[in-house]
């Protein structure tokens, strides 16, 4: 990155951030020295390397340091495009690989007293709509003019259509230059608490920053009479250059909210603005910030409508990859289903059969909700398939898959699993388990028993091993293997459903088939929590040996 410094006498320099420590003031001692800038302190900023990058830094400053919009209190990382004010020095932030044409705006250090003092007309919103009592100070407020109506009228027509939000600021500005006769002008909303640029009409703007301030924090709207006459006002460039005398700035208000300012300035040459001005660009701001905010909840509305578009088709591609009925297998009863909590989800199940006739079966959660942990999902299932041949070992399989899964699982990322292999003749059951929940297997005679053991979550050691572990499922057996969207159902008094809760359902009602168990169940828990939707996603998974 590069600095690019610009004082009032017009010139510019580029600086290389290539110090560790690069300071700026106005003694001799630092490494940029302004002797001749009266507004820099001896030593008054340092921009800073640092891991997560470069930041500048105020030495607790005399008149202190403004980055963009906002008063430097302590280091801010700062980017390509950013602007720093000091003194009466402009410091743009640069990527020397990238051209940049961003027109300058320097807020310039003011005394609070001096800028009320020169504020020679001082108005608000609240004053023109009569809501603060006695502040007319006995003026009657009149906007009944040919000129005035003329200008609303214009702005009425404009802004009536269905302009992208984009193009709204420049038909605003115009409309304002026009409107108070004005030739030059800036508008800056508010992003994330600092000001950006939207649109303007000629370059070099010199702002107050006791202006900016009154204008975004108390609502009002004023006019500095004669900026000529200002001692730092006087001394930058632009307000030389561009024979800057009068200048005028009012928020983009609606209701009680500032969303960001309109500035306009006029050279000596013309006429000075007057309280009709202030009070005809006050009105128009707030007509622009109304318009400006409802193209704004248009683009919201829109985007959130794309956005539930889009989500409802990956619901039905995500309903594609997941088993729409389970495989048919002599002897046993097997049932599935999943309720993401959201329109899609990052649980997963899946029955795989094998070419010698064995069962496998999947279950896997991963980490979050929502898109990003239905497209892992996604990646999953498919990563599942692949092994089915080449590992038919379930702890070979899943050691694979975490190899595999670990390589572009994203960081902070990670997923439970669990992979059992049925085979039907024998009632055998070898498994393995990757942090995923103890599934439990209900016997005949009703003894309970959690097929605990297991390994690492997937995703997070691709050097992780994971063993192989063996039961057998006996007539009247049934197993249930399941995510904690199941257990940690609450009720509306914070009971958690858990372990034995689902062990005693299942006990409870295992006269029922699977496919009614897991229907049961749904209903069930949505009893439990008193709430039709889940507040994680549900997953169940249910094998019986017919006795």
């Amino acid at each position: 990155m590069e600095l690019v410094i610009s004082g009032p006498e017009g010139s510019s320099t580029k600086v290389q951030l290539q110090k560790p420590v690069l300071s700026l003031g106005r003694s001799a001692d630092n490494d940029l020295a302004y002797p001749d800038d009266p507004w820099l302190s001896r030593s008054h900023l340092t921009f800073e390397q640092r891991d997560e990058g470069w930041f500048v830094k105020d030495c607790a400053s005399r008149n202190g340091t403004v980055l963009n919009a906002a008063t430097l209190k302590e280091p801010r990382r700062i980017n390509p495009g950013d602007r720093i004010y000091a003194g009466h020095l402009t410091i743009e932030v640069r990527d020397p690989n990238v051209e940049t044409n961003r027109p300058v705006i320097s807020f310039v250090p003011q005394e609070e007293e001096r800028i009320t003092r020169e504020a020679t007309i001082v108005t608000s919103l609240d004053k023109l709509l009569g809501k603060s009592p006695g502040a007319v100070h006995g003026r009657e407020v009149s906007l009944n003019t040919t000129r005035v109506v003329g200008a609303l009228v214009r702005a009425g027509q404009e802004l009536a259509g269905h302009r992208p939000l984009d193009e709204l600021f420049d038909v605003i500005l115009k409309l304002s230059l026009s409107a108070v006769e004005a030739k030059r002008g800036v508008i800056m909303t508010l992003e994330d608490g600092e000001l950006v640029v939207r649109a303007s009409e000629g370059d070099g703007f010199s702002i107050s920053t006791s202006v900016r301030d009154r204008i975004l924090r108390e609502r009002c709207s004023l006019i500095v009479g004669d900026a000529q006459q200002d001692d730092a006002l006087r001394q930058q460039r632009s307000i030389v250059m561009h024979r800057v005398r009068s200048m005028m700035g009012a928020p983009l208000q609606t209701g009680e909210r500032v969303i960001g300012l309109i500035y306009v300035d006029n050279a000596a040459l013309l006429r000075p603005f007057s309280q009709e001005d202030l009070d005809l660009l006050t009105v128009m701001a707030n007509v622009a910030a109304i318009r400006i905010e409802h193209a704004r909840l248009i683009e919201v509305e829109q985007s959130e409508k794309l956005m539930e578009l889009e989500l409802a088709q990956a619901s039905e591609i995500q309903a594609t990859l997941l088993p729409k009925e389970a495989p048919p297998c002599p002897g046993y009863e097997i049932a599935g289903h999943h309720l993401p909590c959201r329109t899609v989800g990052g649980d997963y199940y899946d029955f795989v059969p094998y070419n010698d006739g064995r069962l496998a079966l999947v279950v896997g959660d991963v980490s979050g909700k929502g898109l990003p942990a239905a497209l892992l999902m996604s990646s999953l299932q498919a990563r599942v398939q692949m092994v089915r041949e080449t590992s038919p070992d379930p702890a070979a399989a899943v050691t694979l898959l975490n190899r595999n899964f670990s390589e572009r699982c994203p960081a902070g990322k990670f997923v439970t699993f669990f992979y059992a292999l049925l085979d039907p003749q024998t009632g055998s059951l070898t498994y393995s388990n990757a942090g995923h929940n103890y599934p439990l297997l209900l016997r005949a005679n009703g003894q309970v028993q959690k097929l605990s053991g297991g390994g690492m979550v997937l995703g997070l050691f691709p050097m992780a091993r994971y063993e192989l572990r063996e039961t057998s499922l006996e007539p009247g057996d049934t197993l249930a293997l399941y995510s904690d969207g199941v257990t940690e159902a609450l009720s509306p008094l914070g009971e958690e459903f858990g372990e034995d809760g689902l062990a005693r359902f299942l006990q409870a009602n295992k006269s029922e088939s699977c496919a009614d168990l897991v229907t049961h169940l749904i209903d069930h828990l949505r009893a439990w929590h008193r709430n039709v939707a889940f507040n994680d996603d549900f997953t169940i998974v249910l094998v019986r040996r017919q006795a």
